[in-house]
């Protein structure tokens, strides 16, 4: 095996090992919360739904460039190259989507009671089901092009003047009017939400700054403190804005090495360009899941909670057979 497609495969692999069980937690943690509570809290349900499109990415596209790198399956023909592709562009931006949701919701519950803001967020809570459904739809509207000019191999010269090699598949449009549009969508699918979100974001860090001048002043004033409500909001609003910095570094590096693919006019004989891409998009999707694992109480309360049963479970197993 050459040494770059071991690299390679390793650095997929060191995604896999983290992304896939960091994401199955919090969707088991999250299932165990509704099945103890029959309902999720409209931010854990995005939360939710977060993990359940990062994993996807980790598991569509970093699980199996894992399995082809170490020669360990044969995956990528045609079909299974516009099916991975088309998966993968589809949770990726799923993803970058949700993000912006949940920063956005957060930046709503920040907001001061009977506020027009706070009757806003009461309306997302309302439709949040509707969000899902257009999220999901444009989505894979928009992605749709992988399934048209996804294949695994490369045919003819038309398809090397306008391709894009990703290893195992390649992208390859019909035109370089095609390719640029098709990169312009992809882009403005990317910046649009980041752009938001950074908004929201930084919305979110006034706030704070704001609230912790106050409960100094209150301190100051008055040895009694108070003013110390909105623990949990806070805690939350941390969170997603770790959750945004992430995402803002990992897919600002992605996309600008997705404009810098669209300006060469050939087919590139090395797959290194898509590599990084894919890795650092994926990255987020494989991190993310560490973040809220360390920040989100109730999946911290939960997954302890089904260890110690586990514990409980094999002691009593062990008595039984002493």
């Amino acid at each position: 095996m050459p040494s770059e497609q071991f690299i390679r495969g390793m650095l997929y692999l060191s995604l896999t090992v983290v992304g896939v069980p960091g994401n199955i937690a919090v969707i088991l943690a999250f299932l165990l919360l509704l099945h103890q509570e029959n309902r999720l809290l409209p931010a854990d349900a995005i939360v939710l739904h977060l993990a359940c499109a990062n994993l996807l990415v980790v598991g569509v596209r970093c699980l199996l460039e894992t399995l082809a790198s170490f020669q360990l399956a044969v995956i990528f023909d045609d079909i299974s190259c516009k099916a991975i592709i088309f998966v993968y562009r589809t949770s990726r931006s799923l993803s970058i989507w949700l993000t912006f949701v949940l920063s956005a919701y957060q930046c709503l519950s920040i907001a001061p009671p009977g506020s027009r803001w706070a009757s806003m967020r009461h309306l997302v809570d309302k439709y949040l089901g509707v969000v899902f459904f257009l999220l999901w739809l444009i989505n894979t509207c928009m992605s749709s092009g992988a399934i048209l000019f996804s294949s695994g191999r490369l045919n003819n010269s038309t398809m090397i003047s306008y391709g894009i090699n990703v290893q195992f598949c390649y992208v390859s449009f019909p035109s370089k009017l095609s390719k640029e549009a098709n990169g312009a969508a992809q882009v403005g699918r990317d910046v649009v939400p980041m752009a938001l979100m950074a908004l929201a974001s930084l919305i979110i860090l006034v706030f704070l700054y704001k609230h912790s001048r106050q409960v100094k002043g209150l301190r100051s004033s008055s040895s009694g403190g108070g003013g110390g409500g909105g623990g949990a909001e806070k805690r939350a609003a941390k969170a997603v804005v770790a959750l945004v910095t992430l995402y803002v570094v990992l897919y600002g590096v992605d996309n600008g090495l997705w404009v810098y693919t669209l300006t060469v006019r050939k087919t590139m004989t090395t797959s290194l360009i898509s590599d990084l891409r894919i890795f650092f998009s994926s990255l987020y999707a494989a991190l993310s899941p560490v973040v809220i694992i360390a920040s989100n109480r109730k999946v911290n309360r939960r997954l302890g909670c089904a260890v110690q049963e586990k514990h409980v479970e094999e002691r009593v197993t062990d008595i039984s057979m002493m």
